[in-house]
């Protein structure tokens, strides 16, 4: 069975995410509680302030999956609703069909870090 994996909506005010990290490569398995990658929100559009505010946050698989396919990479910007990644419950499932749900995920605060794209020299 194919499973998309599309950017929640975080924040009311959020209009994008930038893509962090992507954790995890094409084909491989992921288990339940694996990382699917960090995005950061920055909100100063919606709020003036001295310093911009943003967060950052980071997707976890909540049930065990294939990664199939990454559909942006560290840097791009995403919309809430638009498809970051496919995902599959058979290593061996064909990608042309249409997905039949989203992938359960949980989304966490964390705290930035070196890694992450917007934090390096690119």
């Amino acid at each position: 069975m194919l499973l998309e994996l599309k950017l929640p909506k975080i924040s009311e005010q959020m209009d994008t995410a930038l893509i962090e990290m992507i954790h995890g490569a094409e084909g491989s398995v992921l288990k339940l509680g694996s990382k699917l990658l960090d995005v950061s929100v920055d909100l100063s559009k919606a709020f003036s302030q001295n310093c911009p505010p943003v967060s950052y946050y980071r997707l976890v698989a909540r049930e065990s999956v294939w990664l199939r396919q990454v559909c942006v990479r560290p840097g791009d910007h995403a919309a809430p609703g638009e498809r970051l990644a496919l995902f599959s419950t058979d290593g061996a499932e064909p990608l042309g069909g249409s997905p039949v749900r989203e992938i359960r995920v949980m989304t966490a605060g964390i705290n930035g870090h070196e890694e992450m794209w917007s934090w390096s020299s690119h």
